[in-house]
């Protein structure tokens, strides 16, 4: 029999363009800073783009120790180090008695490329003799989940998932699942991405890239003026507990897991033309297994991320499932602060929508400067707001027909 347990959220780990660790990220969406910044990873000579949100200030012996670190790729090092943050603030002790009640997923789709491109080139230029073998296991695209569960000792399920934009918030759905089912009492769930040449070059070359043109480069979600994104990196990590469990360990609550839903949209486009029944159907299961009706939504944390055809979509689903009420809610775009951490954005976005709720204040839009005709909801303009926030809609569209949606309240016991 499967009883109804509570999901609540007890830690976060995060490192971003605009901050590492909850309390500096939280700062910087209130006061709408930006992770812009020249790419140093690589060379864009070659490009008319050459920024990015890059990590700066990532230092993973800080938190990590030296030990096994040289043989980590960039992002295994980001999801352990997000792993460590949040273990960390939950209190959390990972005992042989608990161990394997304990799981991880982590959502991430690209972050092994730069992996596989450099092994590949090795063995194809020196021969497949000569590669290093303990650069291989950072090849497989599981490596930074199961890096983690090495790390900290975590020995019950081990998942990686793969469905792009939605990837990390379907990671923590499938999280919440696990502990729905009685199949674990804690789960490190998120996701990860790294900036690396390959994926810059692949959104390069597919036209999605802000200022691709020689034109400054601008994350202005909803903004008339959007031409594309600016790519960035990131990783988050929410420990997710069994209500009960949460409280006998005497660990604080930051939030409640309300509900989620996930919908496959074939009618899909890369360019969002034909989307938007998917996510639709998307937010509709949320909110039916969260119980809730569309009025009782404070704020809506929207996937949009600057591209002509999301934006639009997003805004007619919106309309779409609140009708009257959508032009009451507030709707903003972290990512206009964050940029497109592609399968890491979702998680970014849980974490930014529980600061929303611990902190009292909405994360503006930034860069929001002309209208667009058929986007015109409150997108929180350029400044945060002041309001109290009971639950939060996280929503993610995929190009290739993923979408998902989840939906955080405020924790009040019983």
């Amino acid at each position: 029999m499967i009883t109804d347990r509570g999901i609540v959220i007890t830690g976060i780990g995060v490192l971003s363009p605009i901050g590492i660790g909850k309390d500096s990220y939280w700062e910087s969406l209130f006061h709408g800073k930006t992770g812009f910044n020249s790419i140093s990873l690589f060379d864009t000579s070659n490009f008319n783009v050459h920024i990015a949100g890059e990590i700066k200030d990532f230092d993973p012996v800080l938190f990590l120790g030296k030990k096994g670190l040289r043989d980590l790729d960039r992002s295994t090092r980001l999801i352990c180090y997000a792993a460590k943050l949040a273990i960390d603030e939950a209190h959390l002790q990972i005992t042989d008695e608990n161990t394997h009640s304990t799981g991880v997923s982590i959502g991430t789709t690209f972050g092994s490329l730069h992996s596989i491109s450099q092994f590949d080139r090795e063995g194809l230029i020196e021969g497949p003799r000569y590669v290093n073998p303990s650069h291989f296991p950072n090849t497989v695209i599981n490596s930074p989940a199961s890096q983690v569960s090495i790390r900290y000792k975590i020995k019950g399920f081990n998942t990686t998932i793969s469905t792009g934009f939605c990837a990390s918030l379907d990671a923590v759905s499938y999280a919440a699942d696990f502990i729905r089912l009685n199949r674990a009492d804690i789960v490190l769930a998120g996701g990860v991405e790294e900036l690396c040449e390959e994926t810059f070059l692949g959104f390069y070359k597919l036209g999605c890239l802000s200022g691709i043109n020689g034109t400054e480069p601008v994350s202005c979600p909803f903004d008339a003026r959007r031409d594309g994104v600016i790519l960035s990196e990131g990783a988050a990590i929410l420990i997710l507990e069994d209500e009960e469990y949460a409280l006998d360990r005497g660990t604080d609550i930051l939030a409640r897991v309300r509900g989620y839903g996930n919908a496959f949209d074939p009618l899909i486009d890369r360019r969002f033309n034909h989307g938007g029944t998917g996510l639709k159907n998307a937010v509709a299961l949320a909110l039916k297994d969260a119980s809730l009706a569309p009025e009782d939504v404070d704020y809506i944390s929207s996937g949009a991320n600057s591209t002509k055809g999301l934006d639009r979509m997003e805004t007619k689903v919106i309309k779409d499932i609140f009708g009257k009420h959508a032009y009451k809610i507030p709707v903003s775009s972290i990512k206009s602060m964050v940029g497109e951490c592609f399968s890491a954005s979702g998680a970014l976005s849980l974490a930014a929508a529980i600061g929303a709720i611990k902190k009292e204040f909405i994360p503006p839009t930034i860069n929001y400067v002309e209208k667009d005709y058929d986007c015109d909801l409150d997108y929180v303009p350029n400044k945060s707001r002041r309001q109290r926030i009971n639950n939060v809609l996280i929503t993610a569209a995929d190009p290739y027909g993923n979408n998902s949606a989840i939906l955080l309240g405020r924790y009040n016991r019983g």
